[in-house]
């Protein structure tokens, strides 16, 4: 008898973990649908530019709605400078963050205060790093192109990028606090044994085990940037024309792909033009992609080694 009920709970757990397999399964396979669904639907609806404008609209320098003339880019350029740019500022203040309260200050209130600051960060809406760049960042910047003798405009790529690094330094940074906090305590134990200083014990420890989940921060801190619509479209400028220095470039106003959707979905007043900001949104979706495939083969180089 005791042994048949044994069997029977038995035969009720593994129909209960298949179900949970098969629940979990179905839920994967949603969001992979919906990706392709995702996909689909962009190369549908851009369909009648691609068709139109060929392969010629990743390299046209003209965005004139007026004159039926769409080129993506400047828009490419602008969305991959911001990025880029705010990336590598974020970087350093990011594993700052992650060394100082994973490792120096791991607990205690004023851990525990930085680490709540840092997730607010991520936390407040894009509109409100809109606002506070316009009233704050945007006059600094404009004061400091008066003293160089540059253009004022005080929006633009450099304006916008600032504003970018700010947002993203939380992602990176909560990321490497929990990597940092789980590096095995023998590891450490064992350098600090045989005479190791903190930072060398950081710098040929704790980097070189997390090395991987750090740079999947600063993915993740990338993908997050190269998205970014708001607060990016409140002060860049938003300009078509290219600037033919980077000296221009980055003091002058410009656009990202985000931005120029934001700005002109709405007024796009016929079939192509609607098409070619569709078609801007899929090659936003292309380089996102591309971005995190080209991420996961150098985490995975990473993980290897």
């Amino acid at each position: 008898m005791a042994e048949n009920k044994r069997l029977a709970l038995s035969n009720a757990q593994l129909k209960w973990e298949n179900g949970f397999r098969g629940l979990l399964k179905a839920m994967a396979m949603v969001l992979v649908l919906i990706v392709i669904g995702v996909f689909i639907t962009l190369v549908i609806e851009s369909w009648p530019s691609i068709k139109a404008l060929g392969v010629g609209y990743l390299w046209g320098k003209v965005w004139d709605p007026v004159s039926n003339v769409y080129g993506a880019y400047p828009f490419l350029v602008g969305t991959l400078l911001t990025s880029f740019i705010a990336l590598l500022i974020s970087i350093p203040f990011s594993y700052a963050i992650a060394i100082y309260l994973g490792e120096y200050n791991p607990k205690g209130w004023l851990s525990d205060l930085l680490k709540n600051t840092v997730e607010l960060i991520a936390a407040v809406p894009s509109v409100i790093y809109g606002f506070w760049a316009l009233s704050v960042l945007v006059p600094m910047i404009r004061s400091l192109e008066i003293k160089w003798q540059i253009a004022p405009y005080g929006v633009g790529i450099l304006t916008s990028s600032l504003i970018l690094a700010v947002m993203v330094i939380p992602y990176g940074a909560s990321l490497g606090i929990t990597l940092i906090r789980m590096t095995p305590s023998q590891l450490k134990e064992g350098a600090y044994a045989l005479g190791a200083t903190r930072f060398e014990v950081i710098r040929k420890v704790v980097t070189p085990y997390t090395r991987s989940g750090l740079f999947a921060g600063v993915l993740l801190s990338l993908g997050r940037a190269l998205g970014e619509t708001m607060a990016v479209t409140m002060v860049i400028g938003n300009t078509s024309a290219l600037a033919h220095t980077f000296k221009d470039m980055l003091f002058g106003p410009g656009n990202t792909m985000a931005s120029v959707i934001a700005n002109e979905f709405t007024e796009a007043d016929h079939t192509e033009y609607l098409s070619a900001l569709i078609e801007l949104g899929l090659v936003l979706f292309c380089v996102t992609v591309i971005i995190n495939i080209i991420g996961k083969r150098i985490i995975t180089r990473f993980s290897n080694n």
